[in-house]
């Protein structure tokens, strides 16, 4: 899982570039299937701020009911945030596993 989330916060990071509007879907459908994983691994070990965080994403992400921000430069922000808080879940997990190797 931990490759996905870095393709995840990778494919944000990218999409602050112009690309074509391919892209832009590729990337909603991208980030809610990785949403959808973070929510119910965050649901299932109870750490609900990041599943509340990731809802939010989802919703925000989701490319069945679209949200459009029709300039660039709401989105650009958004993908940068949403790109970390990616990275963020990765490491807090490699964090956590060494916390359960050592015991």
């Amino acid at each position: 899982m931990k490759p996905f989330l870095t393709f995840c916060a990778l494919c944000c990071f990218i999409g602050i570039f112009r690309l074509p509007i391919e892209y832009y879907t590729f990337l909603r459908i991208l980030i809610s299937i990785g949403a959808l994983l973070v929510l119910y691994n965050t649901l299932s070990s109870k750490q609900h701020y990041l599943s509340i965080i990731f809802l939010l994403i989802l919703i925000l992400f989701n490319p069945i009911f679209p949200f459009y921000f029709y300039r660039k430069g709401i989105w650009i922000p958004m993908d940068i945030i949403t790109g970390i808080l990616f990275l963020l879940i990765n490491f807090l997990e490699r964090k956590e596993l060494k916390k359960e190797e050592e015991t």
